[in-house]
């Protein structure tokens, strides 16, 4: 079966920077399937990056290669990393990146100390340092190309992510944003991510909100929205709904509520139940 390779960058598409590191995947390995999440990360964007590679992975195969590079950090002493879960292997600088891979996937989240998280019995992390596996010379700006896509095509003839590296416990974690259940029995959360059509993403799971859906009120600026709707085309102007992520999103039938709110990353959205 071929394997297969996601990229998720903030390189854009305008640039040849795509271009250059997948003629490096299938320069090593030409039967790779390359598969592209996401390149409009904003750019230098860790946490976007972050969430948007967490509502895509889940979604292939056991054993897909996800790599990605936003990395403001690139040049410096930042470790590259391979972490190895049980359903996918994720190729990424070792800045936070892969804060939402591993919150997803560990129930109970262990302590993160200086930014760094210890990672449990089900993680395994390399710390890429064998350069015989790069490619040379190694451009100090352009690590995607010339670290990062070429261990990502050796592990996907089948290396093992130890034969890269040495062998880490720990990683960067980001200070990841969740709701919180306040006095009044409400939940409080923030925009998380924006789509190109501007509905506005939250990190309110629909497992966090009350039942019954109908009854719920959420409150974004000065704005009250009553009751969930189902898709993005039922009734007319605003409106609240439980996305294909899973994640409650405000939305604008045929419009951007992003642009209608001049609401950003970081807004806060309340859910309650109508009284």
């Amino acid at each position: 079966m071929e394997t297969i390779i996601t990229l998720t960058t903030d390189f854009g598409l305008t640039d040849a920077y795509v271009a250059a590191m997948k003629g490096v995947l299938v320069s090593v390995n030409p039967r790779v399937k390359l598969i592209d999440i996401c390149h409009a990360i904003p750019p230098r964007n860790i946490n976007q990056a972050g969430f948007v590679l967490s509502t895509a992975y889940p979604f292939f195969p056991e054993r897909t290669i996800h790599l990605v590079v936003v990395d403001p950090g690139v040049g410096t002493e930042r470790r590259a990393i391979i972490l190895r879960t049980p359903m996918a292997d994720f190729i990424a600088p070792d800045n936070g990146v892969l804060s939402y891979v591993i919150s997803s996937l560990t129930r109970t989240l262990p302590e993160v100390v200086n930014r760094q998280i210890e990672l449990g019995p089900e993680l395994e992390a390399v710390a890429i340092t064998r350069p015989e596996f790069w490619r040379s010379p190694v451009s100090p700006t352009f690590h995607g190309r010339d670290i990062f896509a070429p261990v990502a095509a050796r592990l996907s003839l089948g290396c093992s992510p130890a034969d890269f590296g040495e062998t880490i416990t720990s990683v960067t974690m980001l200070p990841l944003s969740f709701p919180c259940r306040v006095s009044d029995g409400s939940i409080v959360g923030q925009v998380l991510h924006i789509d190109s059509f501007g509905n506005l993403i939250t990190n309110i799971h629909y497992g966090d909100l009350p039942e019954p859906e109908a009854a719920i009120i959420v409150d974004i600026g000065n704005h009250v929205i009553k009751g969930l709707n189902r898709t993005y085309a039922e009734g007319e102007g605003l409106l609240a709904l439980i996305g294909s992520s899973g994640y409650l999103e405000v939305a604008l039938n045929s419009g951007s509520a992003r642009n209608w709110l001049d609401a950003g990353i970081g807004s806060e959205v309340r859910a309650r139940t109508g009284r």
